[in-house]
């Protein structure tokens, strides 16, 4: 695992963290503000993205290529194939 593939991991364990966080408190509470709401969305839509940049990653580097040439995809292009 190199440096960038680190900090990727590291960032979505940050995000993970943070949507926890926000779906205990719409739970809790009398659910989320606005705010809290488009943050939740934000938090999913960079997860997916994360995880897309990750696979990517390992699979160039399985097959013998660079894996600093995968880069994060658009969230549009990330989001149509899910679901």
């Amino acid at each position: 695992m190199d440096d960038q593939e680190r900090d990727i991991i590291d960032n979505i364990g940050g995000l993970i963290s943070e949507e926890r966080e926000l779906r205990n408190r719409s739970t809790e509470d009398m659910g989320l503000t606005e705010d809290e709401k488009s943050r939740l969305r934000t938090v999913e839509i960079r997860l997916e993205q994360c995880w897309d940049l990750l696979r990517r990653r390992r699979a160039l580097s399985e097959f013998g290529e660079d894996p600093s040439a995968a880069k994060v995809r658009p969230a549009d292009e990330v989001e149509g194939y899910l679901g």
